[in-house]
């Protein structure tokens, strides 16, 4: 069984060497919020047993008569009782989640092969169909209400488990997520337990210039929530959170972390991190050397 630690270090690793094969990739994403999903895959969140790694299959087409809705849940808790959910709700995250799902041993590896191909369930912006997704969370901003739903409904059938939600900070600026909090907090989802990667960027710059939102856990705390505010680098801050949710109310956990954290060659693009494209072959050749350096 490997360590919380060590699936972190993988993810990171993993994703790195997926953006240098594929010449491009979020590899921010992987180094702010690895610890957060190695603790979440590794010790947090209630998950179905599985014989062996799961192999992705091929997407079978969008819901209609005689075809439900194929999701990911199945690597997760699979819709049972007393498991939980896990919503991704920023989906070009997607590919650190494979990255985790993999290193926690609930996906093979040969399923990345497959990715953002055509036909393939192992999109670069994840839909409701891929490892790991439950729902297909939109526009950013937009997971929080579904998630809050399924715990409504979870709640008034008495089931025990946990809606757990992934979330970055740039979607928290849209007006949609204060409307969510807001419900949430009123009809007291004690069972919905959510991360946020509070990294200080998004696609267009640094939070603080594009809209700030601190003091972000003052914030959380005046519509109703159960906030805590921890080094989101800290696996077991990471984990213990999870041990103190409260019955009437949902709790946030917002993790500080760094775009940067274990590739220091990242700090090169400051202060735009969203998505790395070589701009060419010297610059993906320095990325190799680091990569290289680091095994």
């Amino acid at each position: 069984m490997k360590t919380i630690k060590s699936i972190a270090n993988g993810i990171r690793r993993r994703v790195l060497a997926h953006t240098l094969a594929r010449s491009g990739g979020y590899l921010s994403q992987a180094c702010s919020a690895a610890e957060i999903f190695a603790a979440l895959y590794g010790r947090i969140l209630k998950l179905t047993p599985l014989d062996k790694p799961l192999v992705p299959g091929v997407f079978k087409g969008t819901p209609k008569n005689g075809l439900p809705a194929e999701t990911g849940n199945s690597y997760n808790g699979g819709g049972k009782w007393g498991f939980d959910n896990f919503i991704l709700s920023p989906a070009q995250y997607a590919l650190v989640l494979y990255a985790a799902l993999i290193e926690a041993g609930r996906m093979d590896e040969k399923g990345m092969e497959y990715y953002d191909r055509d036909g393939s369930t192992v999109e670069m912006i994840g839909a409701e169909h891929s490892p790991g997704m439950e729902v297909t969370t939109g526009s950013l901003g937009q997971g929080i209400s579904q998630a809050a739903g399924i715990a409504w409904v979870r709640k008034r059938l008495g089931d025990p488990g946990r809606v757990v939600m992934f979330m970055s900070d740039g979607e928290c600026q849209s007006g949609e997520f204060w409307e969510a909090v807001q419900a949430m907090s009123f009809h007291h989802l004690g069972n919905m337990l959510i991360y946020i990667d509070v990294n200080g960027y998004q696609c267009d710059g640094k939070m603080e210039t594009v809209m700030n939102l601190e003091p972000f856990h003052k914030r959380l705390k005046s519509f109703g929530a159960n906030v805590y505010r921890i080094d989101g680098h800290d696996i077991k801050k990471i984990a213990k959170c999870a041990e103190k949710m409260k019955d009437n109310s949902p709790t946030f956990v917002l993790c500080d972390t760094n775009p940067c954290r274990g590739m220091k060659i990242l700090k090169q693009r400051y202060p735009k991190f969203h998505y790395v494209r070589f701009s060419d072959q010297k610059e993906k050749a320095e990325y190799q050397k680091f990569y290289d350096a680091v095994k």
